[in-house]
């Protein structure tokens, strides 16, 4: 994927442009369809339960995800770019600093 193409940069910096949790449901909304967003979110509770060793299976049952998306989001994840983990840990030090404060 060309990150540097004008289209992607400009993604980018419209995500990183968001200051809310408000604003991002919102662009999220308008830019995604309903079915997209939650296959997002499937995708990055895949990832948070391959970290805690939940089998595939069971991740299938709970998220509706084919094995075959379990195992590309498994090979994302332990991969070189990081971007789940990244992710993953930054939620993990908020949820501990907010304790209990809703983000939604």
């Amino acid at each position: 994927m060309n990150w540097k193409k004008p289209e992607n940069t400009k993604l980018i910096n419209a995500i990183l442009a968001l200051k809310t949790p408000n604003e991002t449901r919102r662009f999220l909304r308008d830019l995604m369809t309903e079915k997209e967003i939650k296959e997002f979110s499937n995708r990055l509770e895949t990832a948070e339960l391959l970290l805690k060793k939940t089998p595939y299976s069971v991740i299938e049952e709970k998220t509706g995800l084919s094995s075959t998306t379990v195992a590309r989001v498994s090979k994302w994840l332990n991969g070189k770019e990081g971007g789940y983990r990244t992710i993953l840990n930054r939620l993990h030090s908020h949820s501990s600093i907010q304790l209990g404060r809703e983000l939604f």
